[in-house]
């Protein structure tokens, strides 16, 4: 056996822990207990994350809520659209400072995202065309260590600097994103780098459009829609893991630029973030599969080959469908559906949302069907999303970096709930499940 061989063999055999240790040390894995609610890590001010209530010891399926800051955001995205005006920055300085912006207030400082767009000097040449990744979502935590060696006092711990720094990243997140795009396109794909002046004074959804198409231009209604996905995805508790991995590097006492760097590290992960890739994948081996889109005995048919593995990818998963908190309702999933449809009515990809709200009508009746189990079940954001940004012209390598861009106002609030309130380095317990040996001398082994 070669060197490699032995080092790969060693990799699985000496990494594998047996099952009955967790059992036998009551190990939480993952941080969850027996009936998958999260283990109590901390407490936060910023957003709370409404999927089931316990009641009597026992959890019981509950309508889902996400509110930010104490606001529904049903009411935040209601009012937005009401007024017609564009609603993200309305969340991040929510998110960021705990209260509601007045008119004025949003004015400036949609004003000071925009005027911190622009990525510094050299940067695009040095960091990002001269280093290319195949995956954006690589190239953008990359870039924001990278921004560590533009700042003048990036070790600094004071308020200013972490505000500063955060509205800079949060403005730049964007910018950063549609250039790893297109240097991933004119290096890995063989396609022509467009690169778009940045205009001043738009928001962050006209900002992402009016960079990405090659025309520039796009209609309102279009804009607005990726702005309803950026306040979807904007915040979502302080156990999803990009949010717990910030504030674990946040409260080692480490520069921001680590910890949102390794946040989109984390988001990158196909269980977290980049699920939205797997449930893309899942909708192309339906649509490739199943003839007759509207006929739910086919489409029933397939799911229940999936669920046993023998269609798909082969995990057994129906990808879209279920969620770590949310049980009788997601709702992100709701809004978004919501205004899908009506994007979607009268045009080509009306046909995919009515398979997309068939699946998500029939996966519960086949999993009972096949898994003997109840299990309440609802539909995630992940089963719309992907065809919102198909219908905004998204490509889907954008998918995850957009979550991400979107994000970054959380993991900002995080880390600032950290700083100020964490004050412990976060260090749970590792039972050792590992015997001291004798050691042996080199010419015995």
């Amino acid at each position: 056996m070669s060197f490699k061989e032995t080092m790969v063999t060693a990799f699985t055999e000496n990494n594998r822990i047996s099952p009955e240790y967790y059992s036998k040390y009551h190990v939480k894995r993952g941080l969850r207990n027996s009936d998958g609610t999260g283990v109590m890590a901390g407490v936060t001010n910023i957003c709370n994350v409404h999927g089931y209530v316990v009641d009597d010891g026992e959890k019981e399926p509950a309508e889902g809520k996400l509110i930010f800051r104490g606001y529904n955001i049903n009411d935040l995205i209601g009012r937005a659209v009401a007024e017609d005006r564009f609603g993200y920055e309305e969340v991040v300085f929510l998110l960021m400072t705990g209260r509601l912006p007045d008119q004025r207030e949003l004015e400036d400082f949609t004003v000071l995202l925009s005027d911190n767009r622009a990525l510094p000097g050299t940067f695009f040449e040095d960091m990002i065309l001269k280093a290319p990744s195949r995956d954006i979502m690589n190239k953008m935590a990359r870039s924001t260590l990278a921004l560590y060696s533009y700042d003048s006092d990036p070790e600094a711990k004071t308020p200013e600097h972490e505000i500063d720094t955060a509205v800079s990243l949060i403005a730049k997140m964007p910018v950063i994103m549609i250039c790893a795009y297109e240097a991933k396109k004119r290096f890995f794909t063989e396609e022509s780098m467009i690169m778009h002046q940045l205009i001043k004074g738009q928001s962050t959804a006209e900002n992402i459009l009016s960079t990405l198409r090659p025309d520039r231009t796009f209609t309102h209604d279009e804009a607005k829609l990726l702005d309803l996905m950026l306040m979807l995805h904007a915040e979502h508790g302080g156990g999803n893991n990009s949010t717990f991995a910030c504030r674990v590097l946040t409260s080692s006492s480490t520069d921001p630029y680590s910890a949102y760097a390794a946040a989109i590290g984390s988001l990158k992960g196909a269980r977290h973030g980049g699920a939205n890739h797997k449930v893309a994948e899942m909708h192309a081996y339906i649509k490739e599969n199943v003839s007759d889109w509207e006929d739910n005995a086919e489409v029933s048919d397939y799911l229940r080959k999936i669920l046993k593995k023998e269609a798909g990818d082969g995990s057994g998963l129906i990808y879209g469908m279920g969620h770590a908190v949310y049980t009788l309702s997601d709702p992100r999933a709701v809004i978004l559906k919501k205004y899908a449809g009506a994007m979607a009515e009268g045009t080509e990809y009306e046909r995919e949302f009515r398979l997309l709200e068939s699946i998500e009508r029939l996966t519960p009746i086949v999993f009972e069907e096949v898994k003997h189990s109840s299990k309440v079940m609802c539909a995630n954001i992940d089963m719309y999303s992907g065809l919102v940004y198909r219908m905004l012209g998204i490509p889907e390598e954008l998918f995850t970096p957009l979550f991400a861009v979107s994000r970054m106002a959380g993991w900002c609030a995080h880390r600032f709930e950290e700083i100020n309130s964490g004050k412990r380095i976060i260090r749970p317990a590792y039972k050792s499940v590992s015997r001291e040996k004798k050691y042996i001398p080199i010419e015995k082994r």
